[in-house]
């Protein structure tokens, strides 16, 4: 809880990649939970969004791009598997599970109810700041 951005976007399971794209390149964000239901049921990061749009849109420039990732769901691309941590979780287990599952990003979670995320930038930002 003291590192996690308390505040953060997230997508509908139905949302269209290319709502995905605008958003994470107008505001930087890296990663999105996915909520369904006030639930989280995945998560679209950066990394899924660019490897969706190298293997299917090679081909297609522009307006036709566009097209295409308006028509693909964010659910099919998401990962369905998405790491959780409690609030009070201790940084070092936070690494640890980045480490462990090659991620980036983790939604913190209350229960069942997301109350922010945590990533690698705050914890690389936390280690400078009291190292």
């Amino acid at each position: 809880s003291q590192v996690m951005q308390p505040e953060f976007m997230s997508l509908s399971p139905t949302d269209g990649l290319d709502f995905a794209e605008e958003v994470m390149g107008l505001g930087r964000i890296r990663h999105f939970p996915v909520l369904d239901d006030g639930r989280v049921v995945g998560i679209l990061s950066q990394r899924d969004l660019l490897a969706a749009s190298l293997t299917r849109v090679l081909a297609f420039e522009g307006a036709h791009r566009r097209a295409f990732l308006r028509s693909v769901p964010v659910s099919e691309v998401m990962t369905a598997q998405v790491r959780t941590v409690a609030p009070d979780t201790p940084l070092r287990e936070v690494a640890r599970l980045f480490e462990r599952h090659k991620i980036g990003c983790a939604v913190v979670v209350d229960g069942d109810k997301p109350v922010g995320l945590v990533t690698e930038s705050d914890l690389l930002a936390r280690a400078y700041l009291v190292g």
